[in-house]
């Protein structure tokens, strides 16, 4: 489990496998097979590298994500411990499908979820955006908003985000499990 509370922006350096260069990251109580949240992808650590670790990326991981196909920066967030700062929303890291900007105009940043998941999404509630906890404005179908604050613009990857920016989406775990629970009644 994770939070959504990105910890370090790092580099994707090489694919196969995938090395990951942590940045500032702090590394010391990570080991292999840990997981560590990758741009909203629950990765095991397979290898230690003096600044960062390895991973193995299924296809399958590869063909519903966006982001881990080729060199450049990540969201990074090591795994949630009992007792942690739950700072964000429960995230599990899988993601649930790909989005993509509409629009941006200053912070406030508009997306499209697939219609398969669109329904999960809600005002005030939580999604995670390339592994980043965001509370959610409006909703309007498939369409939805968020504001970037400038922190958050400053601490992840999400500065980057501009019309036909495709993105990894997890919505939120609660709302699977509700939608579960009153569809067997």
């Amino acid at each position: 489990m994770f939070t959504g509370i990105v910890q370090a922006v790092g580099r994707i350096l090489r694919t196969d496998p995938l090395e990951i260069d942590c940045g500032g990251l702090d590394l010391a109580d990570v080991a292999v097979g840990d997981s560590i949240c990758v741009q909203g992808v629950c990765l095991t650590v397979t290898g230690m590298r003096p600044r960062g670790f390895t991973a193995d990326v299924s296809a399958e991981t590869l063909r519903v994500t966006v982001g881990l196909d080729r060199p450049g920066e990540v969201n990074l967030e090591k795994s949630l411990t009992l007792g942690g700062k739950l700072g964000g929303h429960l995230v599990a890291g899988h993601v649930d499908g790909v989005g993509e900007v509409a629009k941006r105009a200053g912070s406030v940043v508009s997306l499209r979820a697939p219609k398969a998941l669109a329904r999960y999404v809600a005002a005030k509630g939580s999604i995670c955006i390339d592994g980043v906890s965001l509370t959610v404005n409006k909703v309007d179908g498939e369409r939805f908003e968020l504001n970037l604050i400038p922190h958050t613009l400053e601490v992840t990857t999400l500065a980057r985000l501009a019309p036909g920016v495709r993105v990894n989406l997890e919505v939120d775990l609660i709302a699977r499990y509700v939608e579960r629970m009153l569809g067997e009644r």
